[in-house]
């Protein structure tokens, strides 16, 4: 009982002092901008390269990375990471160029531009808007309150703690808009990284460094045809995938887009870029493949477990504060990406131009939270969280990457031809990934595969349906082509 209160106290102290440091930091900032679009979303344009390389980093760092990576209890997950570098780079040398050119708010701004339809924007920002709604928010949430449940041992319903997540990071996002995200997100993110260090040193020490009994498949790199990512998935669908997450994905690129320049951008990107090549492969995949060893093959529990094992009672205290900030800035960041491309593609566009931003977003936040809560249970009956949303993810992520892709290289591209795109994609990648289709997985394909000939047959269908419905021929025209070098 002595130690449970003793986690608990240094947990909460360690929450409220990363709350603290964040509310001195943004206090007063932003308060009277005149652009509240700008403020709310994009930090009013004022973010320092190490907070957008903290925020990037954290965004994505979290219990779904954490406990869904190691809960595969293999080293083959490091791949992801190792592929993210790549990812990261295409932001800063692609996309970012384009995206400070058009001073975008939002990622799919830049398609409004390219295709002179707004139309487009609007039914990209939806399909975003429903996959940070109906997937990342509930599976962020749910990973979380998981961790918690197994690091402490507590009989507390996950339903329980998954609330009490959702609400905080709620007001995280209402309240302080993207700048006190991005901040929370960087005082959390040094705070994580170093825990996470630990946690690997402990659990090396608590195996003396001996990696004997464990089955090579566990500890490869050269993934076969059935593990889960075979070795040929990395000349295929596993850039694209990176391509899109990094280079599309609003939650991501959001932080890129608001610093104060482009060079200011980039820097902190290729920071994000150095700390996952250095630091993040090891912490997502050693505590997993050790806790194989000590314990079998107890999947998506096992972080939690080992964890709770190899740290004293005041130091779990610590790390459970650093993850539950995680979990927080993960999912704040995902409402406040959300709410950014309703309010600003969708809202501005077709209902009000000039809407109270705060008041309007904190309602859409509201909602999206409600929903997130509702879909935790599906989320529980899961058998790998991190497999699972990879593959839901890939409903939308190459259908989505392929009109920007068209979009970036070509001009004279009507932009229904590129919504009818989309659409097609997003049923042929249903069609072939899903166990009740009659196409599920043509020729035994990885879904990696898949993902790549979802996105070839994409840009494919656009250009056609352009020549021969809408008699428009495309010419090839990339986007950042007049962009002067130091941009």
């Amino acid at each position: 009982m002595n130690e449970h209160v003793l986690q608990i106290s240094v947990f909460v102290g360690v929450s409220l002092a990363i709350a603290l440091v964040t509310y001195l930091h943004c206090r007063g900032k932003g308060h009277r901008a005149a652009n509240q679009t700008k403020e709310y979303f994009l930090a009013g344009g004022g973010l320092a390269w190490y907070f957008v390389a903290g925020s990037i980093t954290l965004t994505n760092l979290s219990t779904d990375q954490l406990v869904g990576m190691n809960g595969n209890q293999m080293a083959l997950l490091a791949l992801w990471e190792f592929s993210a570098v790549v990812g990261l780079i295409i932001l800063a040398k692609v996309f970012l160029p384009v995206y400070y050119k058009y001073k975008c708010t939002t990622t799919t701004e830049l398609l409004e531009r390219r295709y002179q339809d707004k139309n487009i924007r609007a039914v990209i920002s939806m399909m975003f808007f429903l996959g940070s709604a109906l997937i990342f928010c509930p599976a962020v949430i749910y990973s979380g309150a998981l961790f918690m449940q197994s690091m402490f041992n507590v009989d507390i319903p996950l339903m329980y703690i998954a609330s009490v997540f959702a609400a905080v990071g709620a007001m995280y996002a209402i309240f302080g808009g993207l700048r006190a995200v991005a901040v929370s997100d960087t005082y959390s993110g040094v705070l994580l990284l170093g825990m996470a260090i630990i946690i690997v040193l402990l659990a090396l020490a608590a195996i003396d460094y001996d990696f004997s009994g464990i089955p090579a498949e566990r500890l490869t790199l050269i993934g076969d045809n059935d593990s889960p990512i075979p070795w040929h998935t990395l000349l295929t669908g596993m850039i694209f995938i990176q391509m899109f997450y990094w280079g599309t994905n609003q939650v991501i690129t959001q932080r890129a887009m608001a610093a104060p320049s482009i060079k200011e951008a980039q820097k902190g990107v290729y920071a994000a870029a150095i700390i996952r090549l250095i630091i993040v492969p090891a912490i997502i995949v050693v505590p997993g493949i050790i806790s194989y060893k000590l314990y079998g093959d107890i999947g998506d529990t096992a972080y939690g477990r080992i964890v709770g094992d190899v740290l004293p009672a005041w130091l779990s205290g610590v790390f459970a504060a650093a993850m539950a900030a995680a979990v927080l800035t993960t999912y704040n960041s995902n409402l406040n990406s959300a709410t950014a491309l309703y309010v600003c593609d969708v809202h501005e566009s077709y209902i009000n131009k000039s809407p109270n931003v705060p008041v309007l977003g904190a309602w859409v936040t509201l909602g999206l939270t409600a929903v997130s809560l509702m879909l935790v249970p599906i989320y529980a009956q899961a058998d790998s969280i991190i497999n699972l949303l990879q593959q839901l993810y890939g409903l939308l992520s190459m259908p989505i990457l392929s009109i920007f892709i068209v979009g970036l290289a070509f001009k004279n591209v009507n932009a229904n031809a590129g919504i009818f795109a989309v659409l097609f994609g997003v049923l042929l990648y249903g069609a072939m990934s899903f166990e009740f289709s009659p196409m599920h997985a043509p020729f035994d394909l990885h879904y990696i595969h898949l993902m790549f000939i979802t996105l070839i047959s994409s840009v494919s269908v656009a250009l056609l349906i352009n020549r021969v419905v809408f008699k428009q021929r495309a010419s090839f025209s990339w986007a950042n082509s007049s962009i002067e070098a130091n941009a």
